[in-house]
């Protein structure tokens, strides 16, 4: 069995991380960290869970007794949590921020170094579906972004083609659990229901994550990714669009789709348009292509919590410890 720790564990990524852990077949929780939480049921504040555990919080963070520790620390504080605390180095790391998310000079991140930054690391950036190798070798992962895992899944067979030569325009919407469990002014209900905005055009902090995989498989990336992000009326899902500019035939290209994601664990190219619905709840990705002229429009959608967070952090997990990557991740869409 894997022994687990987990730090953040009260907020939504911690609950739907435990919700995954506690059906899967190889995977053991030890502790779950939250000092605000200490002493309560998981099941108190995650309800979802009521009759299928009896674990309780901890502000304990017992590391020598774990394989492998997640952190579901909001963005800046995995950084300043590994400054301040000594991990052992057998322990392996995945966290869910976005701290070490670009590529490192290698530099060590264990027991408590002070030197730490997101410049000198050694964390694998965790996308299976081009980092499958190094991540079976790493003992460090940043986990990638969720609107980041919907548009490099869009984007990246057009980038192993040489097709982004010029500027990229993407759409994604977003369903409310992407902001986090702690309320706020854009996540009240009474605003939310039946709204949409925008936020971050063209600034959103997952584009550096982004070029940075598409220039790994393209080789340079001049082209803009002019990303507007949409705040979504629903829970849970990431639906993108995006467009690419290209006189390459749409045989080819959607031949390239089929055969790029053909080993796939979870990410599959679809004949058909896609819907959101396959994919809520699921740790599946879909992407689908269509031509209009010089005009390539691709689609792709994911589960947020899931292939956009947790699921993808249990599918790197398991591809860590030498486990078929599915396991535990077997998961029912929602069809209706």
């Amino acid at each position: 069995m894997i022994k687990i720790g987990i730090l953040g564990a009260a907020g939504y990524t911690g609950g739907e991380l435990i919700r995954l852990l506690l059906n899967h077949p190889e995977a053991e929780i030890v502790f779950a960290n939250s000092e605000s939480n200490a002493g309560n049921l998981v099941s108190d504040v995650h309800e979802g869970l009521i009759g299928d555990t009896d674990l309780r919080f901890t502000d304990q963070m017992p590391f020598d007794a774990v394989d492998v520790v997640f952190f579901c620390f909001g963005h800046g504080k995995s950084e300043a949590f590994l400054r301040e605390h000594a991990i052992p180095e057998k322990v392996k790391i995945i966290d869910l921020a976005q701290d070490f998310r670009l590529k490192g000079t290698g530099g060590s991140t264990l027991t408590g170094n002070r030197t730490l930054t997101p410049d000198n690391h050694d964390f694998v950036y965790g996308l299976p579906e081009i980092n499958k190798a190094e991540i079976a070798k790493a003992c460090h992962l940043a986990n990638p972004g969720c609107f980041a895992t919907a548009i490099q899944l869009a984007l990246l067979p057009a980038a192993s083609l040489g097709l982004l030569t010029d500027d990229v325009a993407v759409n994604a919407i977003t369903g409310s659990t992407g902001a986090g469990q702690k309320p706020g002014a854009t996540t009240h209900f009474s605003w939310r229901n039946n709204n949409l905005s925008i936020y971050k055009p063209f600034q959103h902090q997952h584009i550096a994550e982004i070029r940075q995989s598409l220039t790994q498989l393209q080789g340079h990336l001049e082209a803009a990714i002019d990303f507007i992000p949409y705040r979504g009326d629903f829970a849970r899902g990431i639906f993108c669009t995006a467009v690419v500019k290209t006189d390459r035939p749409a045989e080819d290209i959607i031949q390239a789709y089929q055969a790029f994601y053909a080993d796939a664990a979870f990410t599959h190219y679809s004949d058909k348009p896609i819907d959101l619905k396959q994919v809520v709840n699921t740790n599946k990705a879909l992407v689908h292509c269509e031509k209009y002229g010089n005009k390539l429009l691709i689609t792709s959608c994911i589960d947020n919590l899931l292939k956009g967070a947790v699921g993808q952090a249990v599918q790197n997990m398991n591809i860590m410890f030498g486990i078929e990557e599915s396991t535990g991740l077997r998961l029912k869409a929602s069809a209706f």
